[in-house]
């Protein structure tokens, strides 16, 4: 599904819904800025194009640039999917590209220090080289780190069933944390996407939250909110079937999109329609909108789509 300018309402409305099985999304054209308004960063920026890195640089621009989420001086924690020892092109992990590009952005805004890591499923030794992630996160400037045992400290969630649980304090201690999930098909979750990627800061035994999982990721995607600045969805490539470890080209499809905004459920929410599903079909959205962590409406936000040459 690729998204253009729309000449009509009912034009674009109608190819959404075939593409998202009903979804209603909505672009800027939509919701033209009232007086004084013109210079409000939409909510979500999608763009798509063949150059992976220069779709999120797009992406971040027109929601205001990096600059309105990261000062000068500070410490920035970019957070990829890289829990698979996987080949990029497999479309387990978050692509190098979209880490590379975040990394350079954060630095070019004035950080001090951009910190790469996650809490990775296979042995992070190689998830983190096969992946091409470590390689590309150094080459832009990035501390590339693996997450240590030492680090990971209880703290009070303040969820209703989530109450506290060991969370990585290199997360929470840095001025501004950069979510750049993969878009994948996930065989508890149905999706893996920004809200799933949260798990890769949490310790302890991981297991327990199979059971709650849809409430339990609503619910530390609210204690993340005053954290995660900014999200920014890598769907150049996404994994369709197998997730979240795949193993198949046979299951990867290529959108060659980036989805970014600051709502990380809005960007989710819109994230389903690159699987042809609506928000409604995921539990920790429906749970999320609940708690009014975030946006699952479509309809109620503005959302820029450009093509990226």
């Amino acid at each position: 599904m690729e998204f253009r300018e729309r000449s009509t309402r009912r034009e674009f409305l109608h190819e959404v819904g075939l593409a998202a099985g009903g979804a209603v999304l909505t672009n800027s054209a939509l919701h033209p800025a009232a007086a004084g308004e013109a210079a409000r960063p939409p909510d979500l920026v999608v763009t798509h194009g063949e150059d992976g890195k220069a779709l999120v640089k797009r992406a971040v621009a027109e929601l205001g640039g990096m600059q309105r989420f990261v000062s000068k001086g500070d410490v920035v924690v970019v957070k990829p999917n890289i829990g698979w020892d996987r080949l990029p092109r497999m479309a387990a992990n978050t692509s190098p590209e979209a880490v590379a590009a975040l990394v350079e952005m954060a630095f070019e805004a004035g950080a001090k220090q951009v910190k790469v890591f996650d809490n990775t499923i296979n042995n992070a030794q190689s998830t983190y080289e096969r992946s091409g992630i470590a390689e590309a996160a150094r080459k832009a400037g990035a501390t590339v780190k693996f997450t240590d045992e030492r680090f990971f400290k209880e703290m009070d969630i303040k969820g209703p069933t989530l109450k506290t649980w060991p969370v990585y304090t290199e997360a929470i201690e840095c001025d501004c944390l950069i979510n750049v999930p993969a878009a994948k098909q996930h065989s508890m979750a149905r999706l893996s996407m920004a809200m799933k990627n949260h798990m890769g800061i949490i310790g302890g035994e991981r297991g327990k939250w199979h059971t709650p999982l849809h409430a339990w990721l609503a619910e530390f995607t609210a204690f993340m909110k005053p954290k995660a600045k900014l999200t920014v969805l890598d769907a150049y490539r996404i994994l369709v079937a197998h997730g979240p470890t795949g193993g198949s080209l046979k299951d990867v499809e290529m959108p060659r999109k980036c989805i970014a905004g600051v709502d990380q459920v809005a960007v989710d929410a819109y994230g389903t329609s690159l699987f042809k599903l609506k928000p409604t079909d995921l539990g920790y959205l429906i749970k999320a909108k609940e708690m009014g962590v975030g946006e699952t409406d479509m309809s109620k936000l503005t959302i820029k789509e450009v093509e990226v040459a």
